[in-house]
């Protein structure tokens, strides 16, 4: 089984950025064209592409629309997209105009039965975010922690029909500290439901370790700073990733 590598463009005020540990006050802008970045991916060989309307995780909505807009139309692939999607109308509006994926998060904590129709209409389009400090769940772009277990989390979704799980470390985003791979594969080996991995990623090492887990249900692997900073080159990751 191979493994998805997903790049990530995060946006912050219509920009490219990373955060540390979702900390929208430790902001590293990347770039200002998000488009032109989703094309460079593209050119590197990606086929799917990770966007996280940061803003719109702390607004609850969208924020970085344009932006969005932008890179749909710009990159060739699949575009998964969060960030502050928390109701029927926002899911529709992303799927009408493109979008291949969308992930929910805290409204997949709070509100589970919007998940559970939108999962049922849109087949294949629904990840749920399991966002995690200390194992549990994280919501409202990490600003507060649920009493939730992350394995309780995802169970409650199992007979959803829901097509990924998006598992973050969110002590690790952003720092370059390697994945968690063993909480991942956890995860995965807990649950029915195919897992992403993502929060962390170092370099080439953490796309191999979970390449060889793709057994136990890891689907793919969204990386960001490891690619800006050059840690990480995207060709080699998809190379090592198909084996």
């Amino acid at each position: 089984m191979s493994l998805i590598v997903f790049p990530a463009i995060d946006l912050k005020a219509g920009q490219v950025v990373r955060l540390a540990e979702g900390d929208m006050d430790r902001a590293t802008v990347y770039g200002d064209d998000p488009a032109a970045q989703a094309l460079l991916f593209a050119e590197a060989g990606a086929g799917h592409l990770h966007v996280v309307d940061l803003d719109g995780a702390f607004a609850g909505g969208s924020v970085n629309g344009e932006a969005v807009k932008a890179i749909v139309e710009a990159f060739p692939g699949y575009v998964q997209l969060g960030g502050g999607i928390r109701n029927r109308e926002a899911i529709e509006r992303w799927f009408d105009f493109g979008v291949a994926r969308v992930v929910i998060g805290t409204a997949a904590l709070e509100n589970p039965e919007l998940v559970r129709e939108a999962a049922s209409d849109f087949p294949g389009g629904i990840v749920v975010a399991v966002d995690a400090r200390d194992g549990m769940v994280a919501t409202k772009g990490w600003a507060d922690v649920s009493d939730v277990s992350i394995v309780d989390m995802a169970r409650r979704f199992e007979d959803a029909g829901v097509a990924a799980l998006l598992f973050t470390d969110v002590g690790r985003d952003g720092l370059l500290k390697g994945c968690n791979v063993e909480a991942t594969v956890d995860l995965a080996r807990a649950t029915d439901i195919p897992v992403i991995a993502s929060g962390g990623v170092a370099g080439i090492g953490d796309i191999r370790m979970l390449a060889i887990h793709a057994k136990d249900g890891i689907e793919g692997v969204i990386t960001g700073r490891a690619l800006y900073d050059g840690r990480l080159d995207l060709a080699a990751a998809l190379a090592v990733a198909a084996l």
